[in-house]
């Protein structure tokens, strides 16, 4: 059932009776329909929880300032009290899962246990991927030597596909987030954490959540799916629902 959140500024699709116990929230260009196999099996089990639609996707409007996951995150913490008294269990794929991550380190007292899947916890120090011509472009059009019609042009070329796909006000909360690095809220989270992630992802490799743990202070349960890449939710939501059911109890 599709719910309205925060005065009309979040929706989300509720599942179950009783008070809400999990909060799943999604990918970047996802909805809360990558949760929907997963939520129904967590019904079936007797635990409700809600499935947001993430300001700018699905039946969420657009956030009316842009800015990284750190922002999303305080645009969804009034729901950890709106939701009801009891702690959450947070389930966050890739983009959602970084919004998790500040949500349980700001606020560990409304979260009762965290499931991250497929989430780039930390920035890669090494050399730019970005081709050598796109960044000449941009550091002409900084400089005011091209236009704008041109600059888009080198970004349609040799952007990411999600920064392609993207326009307007998401685009800037795309570069946003994807030049964070969530180090200091992996090293402050005291709630108890499971990672689950395909062995073959290659959005955020299994070795950068591997080395995301070693920056925590209580080191998480690692669940690898083998054969399997960066789409969990859909692809293996009981791996998900394990997890969750895990911090239910």
């Amino acid at each position: 059932m599709l719910t309205a959140y925060g005065n009309g500024t979040l929706f989300g699709e509720s599942y179950g009776d009783g008070p809400v116990r999990v909060l799943w929230l999604h990918g970047w260009g996802r909805s809360s329909g990558d949760f929907r196999e997963a939520a129904t099996a967590l019904a079936d089990a007797g635990v409700a929880s809600v499935a947001l639609d993430l300001p700018g996707f699905g039946s969420s409007p657009l956030p009316t300032v842009a800015g990284g996951a750190r922002h999303y995150a305080e645009l969804v913490a009034p729901l950890l009290e709106e939701l009801g008294p009891t702690p959450l269990v947070l389930v966050g794929h890739s983009f959602g899962g970084r919004i998790a991550t500040v949500l349980a380190a700001r606020y560990p007292e409304r979260v009762s246990g965290v499931v991250l899947t497929g989430v780039p916890l930390i920035r890669s120090l090494g050399k730019s991927s970005s081709p050598l011509r796109y960044r000449v472009i941009k550091a002409l059009a900084k400089r005011g030597l091209i236009g704008a019609d041109a600059m888009e042009r080198a970004r349609q070329r040799y952007g990411s596909a999600d920064y392609r796909n993207a326009s307007g006000i998401l685009r800037d909360v795309l570069v946003a987030s994807v030049n964070e690095s969530y180090d200091d809220e992996l090293a402050a989270i005291t709630t108890p954490t499971t990672f689950v992630w395909g062995a073959e992802d290659t959005a955020a490799p299994l070795a950068m959540a591997t080395q995301a743990a070693t920056l925590m202070a209580t080191p998480p349960t690692m669940v690898t799916i083998t054969s399997l890449g960066h789409f969990v939710p859909t692809q293996a939501p009981n791996a998900l629902v394990a997890a969750a059911l895990g911090y239910c109890s």
